[in-house]
């Protein structure tokens, strides 16, 4: 691996949706809510987090594992965004653009696994 994490397009999307959520908490609806706040930023913060560590061991195997708790990571937001529309903590709107890049984060870490997948010497 010659990349620096940083330089990943998927690390990149994760930290424009950790700013997406994170404005998203700012709804007064969720001034109350600390646990599912916490819980929430703890996941999107996960996601940016295993893809950078992943990286530093510069072993395809460990960065794929990584990869994939990121891949839950980025599953348990979406989840918790479609926990706090139906709580009425929020709109289907509020949530769309965090929604759908969480989408494609998901897509591009299964796409990223499939080549690392593909390069490695059995």
């Amino acid at each position: 691996m010659t990349k620096s994490f940083e330089e990943f397009e998927v690390y990149q999307k994760g930290i424009l949706l950790a700013k997406i959520v994170f404005k998203l908490l700012d709804n007064k609806a969720f001034e109350r809510e600390y646990g599912f706040k916490d819980q929430i930023k703890r996941a999107v913060i996960s996601i940016t987090n295993n893809i950078a560590e992943g990286s530093e061991y510069n072993n395809n195997r460990q960065l794929i594992r990584y990869l994939k708790i990121s891949k839950g990571s980025c599953a348990e937001v979406r989840s918790m965004l479609i926990l706090s529309r139906e709580l009425d903590l929020c709109s289907q709107t509020e949530i769309e653009e965090s929604y759908k890049t969480s989408i494609e984060i998901s897509q591009n870490l299964s796409n990223f696994i499939k080549y690392l997948n593909s390069k490695i010497k059995d």
